[in-house]
């Protein structure tokens, strides 16, 4: 435990936990003492293992966990099983698994949070193909607001079990989870780049291209305004042969890209599908569940976010649908399985930007509103303590989903004691 005076960065910069107390965990027992301490305390606790969803940080009270210590990942083979600490990386799970020919549900940057990220649904590079992270957890352990470390199945407690795999942190501090495995070792992946001034058409071309896709394809569109150019990607990742996917990419490559990076991958170079910076920066990002797509607006949403918009701003879609359209196996909270895509907006910004940057993006995706079925929280990057914002927590879940979460919140942590990046106000 450590008395603190001072900020705690993570990989996102625009906030950063200023808390009254650290605890470095290395060890479930940790977490369960820095839990009973919070409490004892009256004080709020969060958890911090990358920092990556930072969105309402601790402000010179309250204890923060960070779990950057707590890193192993324990592979069964046999099983197909993975059980991942706290602190562990995508990185970590990947290259633990890949010797074994398996591969993990990850995200696009290995650098992210295994745990957070499935507590938040979790849609990877695999999705249309195998569909949430969260999908695929076995066990969780949970110390929760009375101190007790509990191991977390559907069948030891089915309505936690299903609260824990998209709702997020609002029920206690994860210490670890048992995850299932993919036999995965390779794709055919990596991006597509053009030059948007030569090619106006492409978000409209790639979201055609879409329609038939078989599941084996994930993709993903973006517009990214930089100074001197208007840069259009195509970002793949397909499961299938090389052959066939040439055979896929046929209508994309006639479009004559700057460059062509799509080629045979092992699982462990995976990040190249998305090739997103893995610095810390400040960023602020919000995003729609679409149930369609209207391509006839594509070309006015890249012309508004390009190079005249008030700031820079990274526009997406990614093609949903395929597995991440069907029931888990084991019922979750994840919500709004019939999006068909989803609409990202993120911009990098400082303090001072933040307004303008909010504004834009409110902007951008207020005519796709009508075709919106709610938000991801894997994708919500903003300040979310007022109303404004749990509005938008609360459209990430069915309606009955979400009441049935708060009350649960209610009677778990009555007191609010878990500080979480996506809030659940108790019901």
């Amino acid at each position: 435990m450590i008395e603190n005076n001072n900020e705690v960065p993570g990989y996102q910069l625009l906030a950063a936990h200023r808390p009254a107390v650290v605890v470095e965990a290395s060890t479930s027992e940790d977490v369960r003492d820095a839990v009973r301490l919070a409490a004892a305390r009256g004080e709020p606790v969060a958890v911090q293992a990358t920092g990556h969803g930072l969105t309402r940080p601790l402000d010179g009270t309250g204890v923060l966990i960070t779990t950057g210590g707590m890193t192993a990942v324990e592979v069964d083979p046999a099983r197909r099983t993975a059980r991942v600490e706290a602190g562990a990386r995508w990185r970590d799970v990947i290259d633990a698994a890949a010797p074994h020919g398996l591969a993990p549900l990850s995200g696009s940057l290995p650098g992210v949070g295994a745990v957070s990220y499935t507590l938040g649904g979790g849609i990877g590079v695999l999705a249309r193909r195998y569909g949430f992270a969260a999908d695929h957890v076995r066990r969780v352990d949970l110390v929760t607001a009375d101190g007790e470390l509990r191991q977390v199945t559907h069948k030891t407690d089915p309505g936690l079990f299903w609260a824990l795999r998209g709702g997020g942190g609002n029920f206690g501090v994860v210490t670890g989870i048992e995850i299932e495995l993919m036999p995965v070792a390779r794709l055919y992946g990596g991006t597509l780049t053009f030059d948007l001034a030569r090619t106006p058409e492409l978000l409209p071309a790639w979201y055609r291209w879409t329609a038939g896709l078989p599941e084996e394809m994930t993709s993903a569109v973006a517009a990214i305004a930089l100074p001197g150019q208007h840069t259009g990607t195509v970002r793949i990742a397909y499961l299938g042969s090389q052959k066939d996917g040439d055979e896929l990419l046929e209508p994309l490559r006639a479009m004559n890209p700057l460059a062509d990076e799509v080629q045979e991958i092992p699982f462990t170079r995976s990040e190249a599908v998305f090739a997103e910076p893995d610095q810390p920066h400040a960023y602020r990002g919000d995003n729609l569940l679409l149930d369609a797509v209207d391509p006839d607006k594509l070309p006015a949403l890249v012309e508004r976010a390009g190079p005249g918009a008030p700031a820079m701003c990274v526009v997406g879609l990614r093609h949903l649908g395929g597995a991440l359209s069907r029931p888990a196996g084991i019922p979750n909270a994840v919500g709004h399985r019939d999006a068909g895509y989803l609409l990202g907006v993120l911009s990098p910004t400082t303090p001072e930007q933040v307004p303008e940057v909010r504004a834009l993006h409110d902007e951008l995706l207020e005519p796709w509103s009508p075709h919106a079925v709610g938000r991801s929280l894997n994708f919500l990057f903003d300040d979310l303590d007022d109303l404004d914002a749990q509005e938008k927590i609360e459209s990430a879940f069915d309606p009955a989903d979400y009441w049935k979460l708060t009350a649960l919140k209610a009677d778990l942590d009555p007191a609010g004691l878990f500080r979480a990046n996506f809030p659940l106000l108790p019901g």
